[in-house]
């Protein structure tokens, strides 16, 4: 018998200026399992005294908003809340836009006609520590590269789990760590050893480091 307890629910604040986009996602959110909506903010400052006052795991912060915008919120919260993890969740898909978050020090970029399943998915993901970008965003910032990047042969999701594995993490770990089963993370670490022509999973962290990854 499994005495363990369930994990606590991964606690969430949403800032958004529109108030049908924040209570309408604040309402989707809060009906799925392992997620707890602690409160709402209507731009950056507010956001940044939400945070404070309420601690939650993971912000959904827009971008463009009055007062003070998601980015510099987003500044302001890793120097003072570093341990919450903030996901902009925009409409605008600017390079511009998304270079700026990343280095404020966002841990991803999701546009807003994401499914709300897949959202709640990407809340708990931002929660393991996992930096997520849209797809269209990603190809979009691929494109613009001068050169590609070194791990551009491998999905966002790939290099994820390569991170992961050059961290020690076995696979059961991993499918835990990103709501995986352990068979299909198995199957990744596969692709990525096959696509880097790699041996093991030692050379593997030694890849990722080089990668930079680490």
């Amino acid at each position: 018998m499994d005495d363990q307890e369930p994990a606590p629910p991964v606690r969430v604040l949403v800032v958004d200026d529109q108030r049908l986009i924040r209570d309408g996602i604040a309402s989707l959110l809060a009906i799925r399992p392992g997620i707890a909506v602690v409160g709402t903010a209507v731009d950056g400052r507010d956001a940044v005294a939400k945070t404070l006052e309420l601690g939650p795991d993971v912000v959904l912060m827009d971008v463009r908003m009055p007062e003070m915008d998601g980015i510099e919120a987003v500044a302001v919260l890793r120097g003072r809340a570093p341990e919450c993890r903030v996901v902009m969740l925009t409409t605008f898909e600017d390079e511009e836009y998304v270079v700026q978050a990343l280095r404020a020090g966002a841990h991803g970029y999701l546009l807003k006609d994401l499914p709300a399943e897949e959202l709640a998915h990407a809340v708990r993901l931002a929660h393991a520590g996992v930096t997520q970008l849209d797809s269209s965003v990603a190809r979009h910032l691929t494109a613009s590269l001068p050169t590609p990047a070194p791990v551009a042969v491998l999905s966002p999701r790939e290099t994820d789990i390569l991170r992961l594995v050059a961290q020690g993490h076995t696979n059961r770990e991993i499918a835990a760590r990103l709501y995986l089963s352990e068979g299909t993370v198995k199957n990744h670490v596969s692709r990525i050893l096959t696509r880097l022509a790699l041996r093991d999973r030692t050379q593997a962290a030694l890849r990722a480091r080089d990668l930079g990854l680490l």
